[in-house]
């Protein structure tokens, strides 16, 4: 399989590494400024790799092709999920994480991050991967094949550091959405570190600020 091409930042000689999944319609630049806001004790040493989705046609912006990690119907419980996009997807991702165990990163040192469709790729992938991964954040988002998780999760992650954050006003990915799949999680025998912010479908400087000291805890 071929790597994903993707925007890197940070040391060639990491010792962490953040694989940060961008939303619908963006791609790997999108969160790269995000970088020289945070603040924690390893960032140094720390590689975040922003890998662009592939393009493909989606039904819910009339078929139009972009950056995307799955096709989306609607965003809603009741709307079905892309399984074939989804895991595909998640394949490309454990790709990545591959190639950072071959740069010298070892998968306990490992976070993987993703904003709206990319939080959606994150939590698929995390929670069914093999080894240990360092953490899962998972921001403005919701929980795809839910159906298929109980059955297919990795004991290896069941007690992986698991942050969720949510704008209160989002328009794009309803809060009650994420709230879904945050009692999901939860009932699933998960820890969740739930916040949620007077935003929209965005990052705000206190989420920013929250996802640093997140990244202390589970990068140290």
């Amino acid at each position: 399989m071929d790597l994903l091409p993707a925007v890197t930042v940070g040391p060639d000689d990491a010792k962490y590494s953040v694989i940060w999944l961008h939303g619908l319609g963006a791609d790997g630049h999108d969160f790269e400024p995000i970088v020289a806001e945070l603040d924690f004790a390893t960032k140094s040493k720390t590689r975040f790799v922003f890998p662009h989705a592939p393009n493909r046609s989606v039904t819910i912006n009339n078929g139009y092709v972009m950056p995307a990690w799955y096709d989306i119907v609607a965003i809603d419980q009741q709307a079905p999920d892309d399984e074939q996009g989804i895991r595909a997807s998640q394949q490309q991702i454990i790709a990545l994480i591959e190639h950072e165990n071959s740069l010298g990163v070892n998968s306990e040192h490992i976070v993987l991050a993703g904003f709206s469709q990319g939080g959606a790729i994150a939590l698929q992938t995390a929670l069914r991967y093999d080894d240990k991964l360092a953490g899962l954040m998972a921001l403005s988002t919701y929980l795809t094949l839910y159906e298929s998780l109980q059955s297919e999760a990795s004991e290896s992650n069941k007690t992986i550091p698991l942050m969720m954050a949510h704008g209160e006003y989002d328009p794009v990915v309803p809060i009650g959405l994420a709230q879904l799949s945050k009692q999901r999680l939860l009932d699933a025998g998960y820890s969740v570190e739930w916040t949620s912010y007077p935003m929209e479908h965005s990052v705000c400087p206190q989420e920013i600020e929250d996802i640093s000291r997140w990244f202390a805890k589970v990068l140290a």
